[in-house]
C-alpha cells in the first residue's frame, strides 16, 4: 500500500525560526503520512511581500498541496487566489491556501486558532473592555474571534489609523452593532487604563522584530495580556506582563490550534491538537532551537 504524501510550506518574512514545519511533520507521522513542509522566506529570497503572487504560482506549478501564509502577506495573497472560504472573505485575510482540482483557495484558521487558545488558556477572563494592538491580517482574525467569543467593547489601535478604522467598520458590519472601535496610538493610555485585557497582534516581539509594542507603564496586574507571537514563546511583552502579575496567554496555543486546523484542510485527516501542544513544548525546550 502506497503511503499518502503531501507537499506543503509557509510563506512569510523572517520565518527561519518557525516551528510550523516540525508541528505539521510530526502530526503527519502520527497518521502514517509522508508530509514535507518547507519555509519560503521572502527575506532569504531577497524579495518583497509582493512576491507572494509569484510564489503562489510557483507552488501551484510544482505540485504543492497547500501553503500557510504569515506576515506580511496575509492580505496581499488574496488577489492571487481563485477563491476564498466564507471566513477568509469576511476577514479579508488568508493564512492557509489549499491547492485542489486546479484551484488555489484561501482559508483562515487564525480565527478558530485564537478562539480555542483563548478559551483554553484564559478561562473566565473578563471581556467587557478589550484593547487590541494591530489591525493587519492576524489582527483581523483575532478581533473577529474576540467578538465571536462575546467581547462587549473592542478597541483596535494600529500605526495606520485608516487600517484600524477599516477593521472596526468591517467588524461592526459583520457583528451588527457598535462593539468595535478604532483608536489612535496616542490614545492608548486612556483605553488601556479601563481595559480588562490587552491583545497584541503585531510582529513586534518576533525573533526578527524584537521589542515591546507599548510603554511598559500602561500594564496593570489586574488585567490579562494575550500574545499572538510564539517565536519566541516568551516575548518581552509576555515576560513583563507575567512579572507584573497579569494573567498571560502566550502565542503557543494559537500557533498549535491554527496549525491543527490547517493540517485538516491540507490532508483531510483529523489532527490531535493536545499532542501537538506537547510537540510545541518539546520543540521550544530543545537546546538546538
Amino acid at each position: 500500500m502506497t503511503m499518502a504524501s503531501y507537499l506543503t510550506g509557509l510563506i512569510g518574512s523572517g520565518i527561519g525560526p518557525s516551528l510550523s514545519p516540525a508541528l505539521h511533520e510530526r502530526e503527519a507521522d502520527r497518521h502514517a503520512l509522508r508530509l514535507l513542509y518547507r519555509t519560503l522566506d521572502i527575506d532569504t529570497l531577497e524579495e518583497g511581500p509582493e512576491a507572494v503572487g509569484e510564489l503562489i504560482r510557483a507552488a501551484r506549478t510544482l505540485g504543492f498541496d497547500g501553503l500557510n501564509i504569515t506576515h506580511p502577506c496575509k492580505q496581499l495573497v488574496i488577489e492571487h487566489l481563485d477563491g476564498l472560504s466564507p471566513e477568509a472573505a469576511a476577514l479579508g485575510a488568508v493564512n492557509t491556501v489549499v491547492f485542489r482540482d486546479g484551484r488555489a483557495v484561501g482559508h483562515n484558521t487564525d480565527v478558530t486558532g485564537f478562539a480555542q487558545s483563548f478559551s483554553r488558556g484564559l478561562p473566565g477572563a473578563a471581556t467587557d473592555r478589550i484593547v487590541q494592538l494591530g489591525a493587519g491580517g492576524a489582527g483581523a482574525a483575532v478581533a473577529h474571534a474576540l467578538l465571536a467569543l462575546g467581547a462587549d467593547r473592542l478597541t483596535v489601535a494600529d500605526r495606520d489609523p485608516a487600517r484600524a478604522a477599516a477593521l472596526a467598520a468591517a467588524l461592526n458590519a459583520r457583528f451588527d452593532g457598535r462593539r468595535a472601535h478604532a483608536a489612535a496610538m496616542q490614545e492608548l493610555p486612556a483605553h488601556v487604563a479601563r481595559a480588562d485585557g490587552l491583545v497584541h497582534a503585531t510582529p513586534t516581539g518576533m525573533a526578527a522584530h524584537p521589542g515591546l509594542p507599548l510603554p511598559t507603564g500602561l500594564l496593570r496586574p489586574s488585567m490579562w495580556v494575550a500574545e499572538v507571537v510564539y517565536r519566541p514563546l516568551d516575548t518581552e511583552l509576555v515576560r513583563l506582563a507575567r512579572e507584573l502579575g497579569c494573567r498571560v496567554l502566550d502565542g503557543g496555543g494559537m500557533a498549535v490550534f491554527q496549525a491543527a486546523d490547517a493540517f485538516r484542510l491540507f490532508t483531510g485527516r483529523e489532527p490531535h491538537p493536545e499532542l501537538m501542544l506537547d510537540d510545541l513544548a518539546d520543540l521550544v525546550a530543545a537546546p538546538s532551537l
